[in-house]
């Protein structure tokens, strides 16, 4: 055998040999444990139990101009797709969780889950994505979450049945003076 070809047969044999990688490379491996540490905050249940959700951010804290505009942006998009019995009730005072609550009623089911999906549509679109949607699937009565304002598209029977206008614009009854027995 030749010099050359002693060489090639040892480059060869070389080239075929499988590659070890350092032991310290893959003993550590800090990004591994970063997405470790990562994962365990979002998957962390709640203190009642319960998964933990996303916080919203705090730039949608309320503020007049922010009401006024998502009022003016719902009931816009119901208009657009021709919503029946539109109602806006003030709730400021009365309620923790909205300042107004818009009420509309559309013809049919899938009147009613398309008048929600224009409102969420519009409301993306403009900045202010909804907190929540409920009652899509059905779509007897959808229920659009956007923070100050919430929007309840109903269908008419649930609506006539459910009175939530009424529940919301009655005055708050006064406190009766309880009469004892002598």
């Amino acid at each position: 055998m030749t010099k050359s070809t002693a060489t090639t047969a040892g480059a060869k044999a070389k080239a075929k040999a499988p590659v070890k990688a350092p032991a310290k490379a893959v003993a550590k491996a800090p990004v591994k444990v970063a997405r470790k540490k990562a994962a365990a905050k979002v998957a962390s249940p709640s203190p009642d139990g319960k998964p933990a959700r996303a916080k919203a951010p705090k730039a949608s804290a309320k503020t007049p101009d922010r009401l006024a505009v998502v009022t003016k942006l719902a009931l816009s998009a119901l208009e657009d797709m021709k919503a029946q019995q539109l109602r806006v009730i003030d709730v400021r005072g009365r309620m923790d969780v909205a300042d107004t609550l818009i009420i509309a009623s559309g013809t049919s089911d899938r009147h009613v889950k398309s008048l929600a999906a224009n409102v969420v549509s519009a409301a993306k679109k403009a900045g202010h994505p909804p907190y929540g949607v409920e009652g899509e699937r059905t779509g007897e009565w959808v229920l659009v979450d956007l923070h100050e304002v919430i929007v309840h598209v109903m269908l008419p029977a649930v609506r006539e049945f459910y009175a939530i206008e009424k529940l919301w614009e009655a005055p708050p009854a006064a406190p009766q003076a309880v009469k004892s027995r002598s």
